[in-house]
């Protein structure tokens, strides 16, 4: 596939947020909702925002706009593997910037990148640590016949994926130059997670 010229955007939010022990998608930082940031980095970018759920009900609580569509998962507890598929599959467009719901420090350049690094690939993928960022990737809809057959035979690990596709990886050097602090990837699992990030808004802004 090419160069995208139009991308939606898919945000996971059918977490059960274990750890944190309430719904982390709901987390305010200075008044705005962790779900609410994701939305607003996504809307200049892409021409339409999706959000996965678990079930239905769930979108409820989030008070998302209007312009925000609302997908259920297609195969339910089969995890963000299921997810992706899920909001891949309703999207409209060929390719999707895919992120989770509780990344509060997004980073439209390096987003942008992403998109910009698509030609001839079927996921553009960040490579960081020596792990990969599946939850901070861009998806074409040639992801979703593997993903389907690793979701109906119960292999929901990511990783395998990008062994039945064409990926791009993105390098640390890049995202050093972007992102040098790599705040893009820095997400709310805990109550120590979400007092970091109070502090971090706070210093960046």
């Amino acid at each position: 596939m090419g160069k995208p010229t139009k991308v939606s955007g898919v945000i996971l939010a059918g977490g059960a947020s274990w750890r944190l022990g309430r719904n982390k998608a709901l987390e305010r930082i200075s008044g705005k909702a962790l779900i609410e940031r994701v939305i607003d980095s996504l809307v200049p970018l892409t021409t339409e925002v999706l959000v996965v759920v678990a079930q239905p009900e769930q979108a409820a609580a989030f008070r998302l706009p209007p312009s925000v569509r609302v997908v259920s998962d297609r195969y339910p507890g089969r995890g963000s593997l299921g997810g992706i598929f899920s909001g891949l599959d309703a999207s409209a467009e060929p390719w999707s910037l895919v992120l989770a719901c509780d990344m509060p420090f997004l980073n439209g350049e390096l987003l942008r990148h992403l998109i910009g690094e698509s030609s001839n690939v079927d996921a553009v993928v960040p490579l960081l640590g020596g792990q990969i960022e599946p939850l901070h990737a861009l998806y074409s809809k040639a992801c979703l016949t593997p993903m389907e057959r690793m979701v109906r035979a119960g292999d929901l690990k990511i990783a395998p994926l990008f062994e039945a596709v064409r990926v791009r990886y993105v390098d640390e050097g890049t995202i050093d130059r972007i992102d040098p602090r790599h705040l893009s990837f820095f997400n709310i699992n805990t109550q120590a997670d979400l007092e970091e990030a109070v502090r971090l808004l706070r210093e960046v802004g």
